[in-house]
């Protein structure tokens, strides 16, 4: 009979254990635009899947549940599509991402309408985590202007640089205010000015080489707001 129970029993704690482990995978939900699908590399090396996947390495089971994002999106753009989403409206995420506005800048959109967007799409990101501000976070634009294809473009790099370095400003001030962690990858896109290995083959979005580089420097924050 004892070995008859002892039987029973070890299905019984594989199955407790395998319930633990399925309630522990978090869902990750990523808005943006062409930086966050990863426009001209593989979905495997986008900085929301190699995040995820470092985060694996680290003990947490983060899933990529989600992308909202598509090329040339602007804010207004974002809103309508979460807007318009019936799968989003009722369901909670373990962590939300943001890295939006580039497309303001590229249009000419005034500075004004990125900060009143921003932050209804910031307070969005906070309501889909559960209310929770630790779970989500937001990534600074990169300076296309350090491309090939803004140079082969005769655009003016220096005014490029000035005017996304005010939409990274307005970002952080509004993450800031409602405690929302921050991360500045802007510096890390101006490598592609002496390594052609940080730019796509398309010549204007980052490289698999880049987002890894990104997750890097990303992944420890992010790592300890899901800790936390």
């Amino acid at each position: 009979m004892k070995i008859l129970s002892s039987i029973l029993i070890l299905p019984l704690v594989f199955l407790l254990n395998h319930n633990i482990m399925a309630q522990d995978k978090l869902s990750y939900l990523a808005l943006g635009d062409s930086y966050t699908i990863g426009e001209a590399v593989d979905v495997a090396k986008t900085w929301p899947k190699v995040l995820s996947d470092n985060l694996k390495n680290r003990g947490i089971e983060l899933q990529l549940d989600r992308m909202i994002a598509t090329t040339g999106w602007t804010t207004d753009e974002l809103l309508e599509a979460i807007e318009e989403d019936s799968v989003i409206k009722n369901t909670e995420y373990n962590l939300v991402s943001l890295l939006i506005g580039v497309n303001n800048q590229y249009r000419g959109y005034g500075t004004q309408q990125y900060e009143e967007e921003f932050e209804l799409l910031l307070r969005k990101a906070i309501k889909l985590a559960g209310k929770k501000v630790d779970r989500v976070f937001v990534v600074s634009i990169p300076d296309y202007g350090v491309t090939p294809f803004a140079i082969e473009s005769n655009k003016n790099t220096d005014l490029i640089a000035k005017e996304l370095h005010e939409y990274n400003s307005i970002a952080k001030n509004i993450s800031d205010q409602y405690g929302v962690k921050f991360f500045d990858i802007t510096p890390i896109s101006l490598k592609a000015i002496w390594d052609e290995d940080f730019i796509a083959k398309d010549k204007l979005h980052p490289s698999a080489k880049m987002y890894a580089e990104w997750v890097e420097y990303i992944a420890p924050g992010v790592y300890q707001l899901l800790k936390d």
